[in-house]
């Protein structure tokens, strides 16, 4: 794939995986599906069968910048694009474009986050091949979407016109946040729905377009730093551009208002794994559908049950909880319903507010 790059998305905090994910030690660096490498050096693996491990860009919080390095020994320091504060996805894509529309006025860029689950790697493959060729010769944003499963309430929808502009490449119609379980289920019964992967292909000349009819304030920001990008000015360049850059996503900046937006409609075993749940959907289960991580977990008369720990020492056991997530950290124990993480967005604001920050 000539003059095609990876720009992986590796910083944010993974709040919804607390306990084990923390601010100092995100998701993203984590083994959560017990296969024994991270989120991160999964999918970097992934993309390096597809570009080439010299083609991918890492953007991630300066904070994380060693764990980067840690995980990914193979990768070019200067491929480690340190953003000095979060500011969601749309100041971390511009950043990366600008930059490498310097290096490679003829770049394509493939976005993708850096923590999600994909099975079938084949098929991702040919997804990605196709979007690129379609996207080298258009000025066009594409995105590539999930045909759902179920009427799934954690994941925002794509809704595609249905006649093909291009082999099984459609127009995109409309962009749906996170809808209640009657409208997601009208959603998966219209067969013209899926869900939002975001993963984005596109050249950096039609990214920069749309940034500057749509996010013109930040395509100004970023365009300034032209002559700072790739040389030691750009860390400076970078604390002045974000301090004065706002927080929005390139979901709601940028691909909800284009015209040009187009979705190939893809099933590659595509999970965000954004949440406990998600986890509990894609792991391996034992006849009662429990789903156990740990060395050293005693279980009795448990369902539906996740239960993961993260050391040795510690003996745990659990008896007849249903449809539950157990989680023991060194510091932390969490117990919940499974389905009801989304109270750990209010956990973490009490913990923030009531106890240490080491919590967090």
């Amino acid at each position: 794939m000539q003059n095609t790059y990876v720009a992986i998305m590796a910083g944010g905090i993974g709040s919804r995986f607390w306990p084990q994910s923390r601010i100092s030690y995100p998701k993203q660096f984590l083994d959560i599906l017990g296969t024994g490498e991270s989120l991160l050096t999964t999918t970097f693996k992934r993309f390096s069968k597809i570009v080439g491990k010299d083609n991918i860009f890492i953007v991630t919080n300066e904070r994380y910048a060693d764990l980067c390095k840690e995980h990914l020994p193979d990768i070019k320091e200067e491929m480690i694009l340190k953003e000095p504060s979060r500011r969601n996805t749309a100041p971390c894509i511009a950043y990366v474009t600008y930059k490498l529309a310097q290096q490679n006025p003829y770049a394509k860029l493939i976005v993708a986050p850096s923590d999600h689950l994909i099975t079938d790697t084949d098929a991702f493959k040919d997804r990605i091949t196709e979007g690129i060729e379609f996207v080298s010769g258009s000025n066009t944003l594409l995105t590539l979407g999930i045909r759902p499963t179920r009427p799934d309430t954690n994941y925002g929808y794509i809704q595609f016109h249905e006649e093909a502009d291009q082999d099984n490449i459609h127009r995109v119609r409309t962009f749906t946040e996170k809808p209640n379980l009657e409208i997601a289920q009208s959603f998966l019964e219209s067969g013209d729905f899926l869900w939002n992967s975001g993963i984005f292909l596109w050249s950096v000349q039609a990214i920069i377009e749309a940034f500057q009819q749509h996010l013109p304030e930040i395509a100004e920001l970023f365009e300034e730093g032209k002559s700072a990008y790739n040389t030691p000015k750009e860390e400076a360049f970078l604390q002045d551009a974000y301090a004065n850059c706002r927080n929005i996503s390139i979901d709601y900046g940028i691909m909800e208002k284009a015209q040009n937006v187009y979705v190939i409609p893809s099933s590659f075993g595509w999970s965000d794994l954004g949440t406990w749940t998600s986890l509990w959907d894609n792991a391996d289960k034992d006849e009662k559908g429990n789903v156990i991580h740990g060395s050293n977990i005693m279980a009795y008369g448990n369902e539906n049950t996740l239960i993961k720990t993260s050391g040795e020492e510690r003996l745990v056991i659990v008896q007849g909880l249903k449809d539950c997530c157990v989680i023991d950290t060194k510091d932390a124990l969490l117990i919940c319903q499974l389905n009801q993480e989304h109270v750990l967005r209010k956990i973490n604001d009490d913990i923030k507010e009531q106890k240490d920050k080491k919590y967090l």
